[in-house]
């Protein structure tokens, strides 16, 4: 479920995008001098490889590729950036954050705010809380649903369902990050992360379910 588009920024961003961007009138990175070679290795052993991931994600939060494609362009800078600032664990949720935030402050609006407010008030801390005793089960109906159907459906089905479910989804199923780094780019409690997952796999299904069911009926109806 890649994104062949994330792959080919890899060839026209990762050579140039710090030199032509910063060149651009960014000045000198913090701290008052320019990062040197070794920075430049440091970031493209550490974060260039998550480049496609990071337009992947970008590309379900904006539903917008030519966004999407601004959006990592500009994480990728801030990243560079501040890599001096990097104290380890995954570099991938870490880039993966400043990818978030970059999309947000790319779509915010009051509309989006209170929307994101609207559905987060249906999770239940305790169901949170009772998910995060349990270690992740084996796939669900709803996954196999999704492994079964056509990837442009699953695609269409992720981008319609709300944004803390779709995050969800995307850093966990289609990313596979952990349940902790999944907490660490989001900036919630695993048990909360859990819960979005259990209910964007649901909502997923909705989504998919019909497509095959009628299917079906149509097979019994042919026989």
């Amino acid at each position: 479920m890649k994104q062949g588009t994330g792959r080919e920024l890899v060839k026209i961003i990762a050579p140039s995008f710090f030199t032509r961007r910063q060149a651009a009138g960014s000045g000198p990175a913090p701290g008052g001098s320019s990062p040197g070679a070794g920075h430049a290795a440091e970031f493209n052993r550490l974060i260039v490889p998550h480049l496609d991931g990071a337009y992947n994600l970008a590309r379900y939060l904006s539903r917008d590729p030519t966004l999407a494609e601004d959006v990592v362009q500009d994480a990728m800078v801030r990243a560079f950036r501040a890599l001096p600032q990097f104290r380890g664990g995954s570099p991938r949720a870490w880039l993966f954050a400043i990818v978030r935030n970059c999309c947000r402050t790319a779509q915010a609006s009051a509309a989006g705010r209170v929307a994101l407010v609207m559905h987060e008030s249906g999770l239940s801390e305790s169901a949170a809380a009772a998910l995060n005793e349990h270690a992740d089960p084996g796939p669900t109906p709803e996954e196999d649903v999704m492994r079964q159907a056509d990837i442009g459906m699953v695609r269409a089905a992720i981008e319609a369902i709300p944004e803390p479910f779709r995050e969800a989804i995307v850093l966990r199923e289609l990313e596979d990050l952990s349940y902790a780094e999944v907490a660490e780019v989001t900036g919630v409690p695993i048990g909360t992360v859990m819960s979005r997952l259990a209910r964007g796999r649901v909502m997923l299904a909705k989504e998919l379910l019909p497509a095959g069911r009628s299917t079906d009926e149509n097979s019994r109806s042919v026989k």
